[in-house]
């Protein structure tokens, strides 16, 4: 939520869907936003609170009440008024309207200053303007509300595995996914200044930090308390000046919030790598000149060796996968079995897949047409390059 403006792109015409597979027997209808047909002028910052459709002032007090209610509940959004330097998260239900410097391109990442999605946001996309969002959805909606021109959120950690929440937000938003991170993660324990080691009781951080730094955490007989964010460990510790308490953050959250690293390090695996999708409103147009790789979602009938046939596909052309994920159908969770006699019910599911190629080689465009086949729904979230780099 950064204070200077810039100049918001206006809407391009997408490709059309050239990539995208869908099926009349899909019930799985995706909301489309409608793009703005021109180019908009957004409020700064100090008129965020302001309903440009309403001009009710009953209700305008009523929304700023509200957005007061929302920050004054929140255990560890710790300021008491935004500043340059640590401004409030976007929210998905009131967003900051300010824009950007120029052509600078602005990216919304999960998390306050010093969270390690905002140092993938700045890998991804080197001089951007990182826009802080308080929720995934809300960084999803940015990029819809043409708020912010890209997102940069993980979808899973070498690790803790993969973050479930933005699967499922990749299928009820239409972002394309138009490039992949991946960032080293290097856990650090934070506390005041004049604070030693032996002074802490209990550290603060995101459930996944704290799992990761378990056998370090247990050697030094501390306490354990799960928040939403790292860095937002680390700002709840430096703004309330606590002295038993530390944050389990990266050093530049050290850095931002004048916090000491008492240790660095401190994770129990050092291979501790996490991978970060780049969103954009837009796909790509993929090429074959490099290695590529395409994300896609679909679903199946049940039956024998169906979700075999589905893999085979990829593998009667020699193309690898590189990971599959299954999720729960939310609107049909069960399906009854054909066999009347049993009466057992089935799960009915999503598979995520990534595989490599691109979606200029004929072998995946003709994997796609087979699978299309036999499968009930058939989306790619997006063709992209893969990220061979690990800092």
């Amino acid at each position: 939520m950064a204070t200077a403006n810039s100049v918001v792109r206006s809407p391009k015409a997408p490709l059309s869907g050239k990539f995208t597979f869908s099926d009349k027997k899909t019930t799985l209808p995706v909301h489309i936003p409608q793009f703005p047909p021109q180019r908009r002028r957004f409020t700064p910052l100090s008129a965020s609170l302001h309903d440009s459709e309403n001009n009710n002032g009953s209700h305008k007090n009523a929304q700023a009440v509200e957005l007061e209610k929302l920050f004054d509940d929140a255990p560890y959004d710790d300021v008491s008024k935004d500043s340059p330097l640590h401004p409030r998260p976007l929210s998905s239900t009131q967003f900051s309207n300010s824009v950007s410097n120029g052509n600078r391109l602005r990216v919304a990442y999960q998390g306050v200053r010093g969270a390690y999605s905002e140092a993938a946001a700045e890998k991804a996309y080197p001089n951007c303007e990182a826009v802080p969002c308080d929720q995934f959805d809300a960084a999803f909606q940015a990029v819809e509300k043409w708020l912010v021109d890209r997102a940069v959120l993980p979808i899973e950690n070498s690790l803790g595995g993969s973050i479930h929440r933005n699967y499922d937000l990749l299928l009820r938003h239409s972002l394309h996914i138009v490039g992949e991170v991946k960032l080293a993660v290097r856990h650090c324990l934070l506390a005041n200044h004049g604070v030693k080691v032996e002074d802490l009781k209990r550290v603060l951080s995101h459930p996944q930090a704290l799992s990761q730094c378990e056998n370090t955490l247990t050697k030094l007989g501390l306490g354990r308390e799960a928040v939403d964010d790292t860095a937002l460990a680390a700002k709840h510790v430096a703004f309330h000046k606590l002295n038993d308490t530390g944050a389990v953050a990266s050093s530049s959250a050290a850095t931002i919030y004048g916090l000491n690293i008492l240790a660095q390090d401190i994770q129990d695996d050092c291979d501790n790598i996490t991978r970060f999708l780049m969103l954009a409103r837009e796909p790509i147009i993929p090429g074959i000149e490099r290695p590529f790789k395409t994300s896609i979602v679909f679903s199946l009938e049940e039956g024998p060796g169906v979700l075999f046939k589905a893999l085979a596909v990829f593998a009667l052309r020699q193309i690898n996968l590189t990971k599959i994920e299954s999720r729960p159908l939310r609107n049909q969770p069960l399906r009854a079995s054909d066999d009347s006699n049993n009466g057992l019910k089935y799960f009915d599911y999503l598979f995520y897949v990534d595989f490599e190629a691109s979606m200029a080689d004929p072998r995946a465009q003709n994997a796609l047409r087979h699978l299309k086949e036999f499968a009930t729904f058939l989306r790619v979230l997006g063709s992209y390059a893969v990220d061979t780099t690990m800092t």
